[in-house]
């Protein structure tokens, strides 16, 4: 059991196996005021880390999922039939393990899927160059391997595949295969360590060009969770421009986790860190940890994108209930004007 991830240990949790591709994350608690999403938004879930086989030097996980289309020219990834969400599910492994994903084309475009951080053959690239995408109406299985970091020549190391990783689509559109992603085809991978401390809850967050989750302001996820909890974001950029993501009231150590590892660890805290196109990171938080239970804001501080690109962290009370203070921030942000792009031509970003 030593070698396993461990769950952190809180008064009030939700067991990360119920969170399946698509559940909301707050949806154990009362609704909150929020505008309906045009598109479906998974703000959490995970392959269940215990599916797959064992096998000698890890499990084998066989997961299927599903390419749909998805209103407003929108695509998305599911775990099941008509599930597919933007964005796509949550994809774990443990170092060592391999990941047999068969993906099923519903749509009438040709389309794929490519990871970043695990090692592949040419057949799994997921890309035109290469052959391996993913004709509509048929189905392809691709095989992403991970590794633990070993000794290399002299006092070099090869590095594991362990981090906060993303996957998504490489071939729609074009020979390059590059409206994908504008169109909602990309979602977090999590390789952990042995012995990772696992989250109570997961959120994902994309910069996608002005957009998070393919959504602006006020229709942004609200990322919803209980004073306490151990929560895990996984950032995520895309599109064509520059952003940084910070998060209120909270930080995080500038590593591989965003945990110290001791009193000892050198890793700067941090509250605002760089989101460009291609990059990922995670990190773990303690929800409300010294501040409290609040409607906290997360955002681009790219200041002319910060008005369209924002949106809530809300650490509920304990037992559930909202406070009336974030009540309020609540219908303050779903009531005011969050103006965009177009209002600040001329500014630098």
């Amino acid at each position: 059991m030593a070698d396993n991830p461990v769950r952190s240990g809180t008064a009030h949790h939700v067991t990360r196996r119920s969170m399946l591709a698509g559940a909301v994350a707050g949806a154990a608690f009362p609704a909150v005021a929020t505008t309906a999403a045009s598109v479906p938004t998974a703000t959490a879930g995970t392959v269940p880390r215990t599916s797959g086989t064992a096998r000698a030097g890890g499990t084998t996980h066989q997961v299927t999922i599903y390419a749909e289309a998805l209103p407003n020219g929108l695509y998305g990834y599911g775990l099941a039939p008509g599930e597919a969400t933007v964005p796509g599910p949550i994809l774990e492994m443990i170092e060592g393990d391999t990941m047999e994903i068969t993906l099923v084309n519903t749509t009438d475009q040709r389309l794929s899927i490519h990871p970043h951080g695990v090692d592949y053959d040419v057949h799994s690239d997921g890309s035109p160059l290469n052959a391996s995408a993913t004709e509509a109406g048929q189905t392809r299985t691709y095989v992403w391997h991970t590794r633990e970091k070993a000794p290399s020549t002299g006092r070099m190391w090869l590095p594991g595949s362990a981090g906060y990783w993303h996957y998504h689509d490489h071939a729609l559109g074009s020979d390059h295969g590059t409206d994908g992603i504008a169109k909602g085809l990309y979602g977090a991978l999590i390789v952990r360590r042995k012995g990772d401390v696992l989250p109570d809850r997961q959120f994902t967050v994309v910069f996608n060009d002005m957009t998070i989750n393919n959504l602006t302001a006020p229709d942004t996820p609200i990322f919803d969770c209980r004073l306490g909890e151990r929560v895990e974001f996984i950032a995520i950029g895309h599109g064509n421009m520059e952003h940084t993501f910070h998060l209120h009231a909270h930080r995080w150590a500038d590593n591989r986790t965003g945990m110290l590892e001791g009193p000892n660890d050198p890793s700067p805290a941090v509250d605002n860190k760089d989101l460009n196109p291609g990059s990922s990171f995670g990190f773990q938080v303690l929800a409300g940890e010294g501040v409290g239970p609040g409607a906290w804001m997360y955002h681009c501080h790219v200041q002319f994108h910060s008005d369209p690109m924002s949106g809530i962290f809300l650490v509920r009370n304990e037992d559930g209930t909202i406070p009336d203070h974030a009540q309020e921030a609540i219908d303050y942000f779903h009531g005011h004007h969050h103006g965009g792009h177009d209002e600040h031509e001329g500014h630098g970003g």
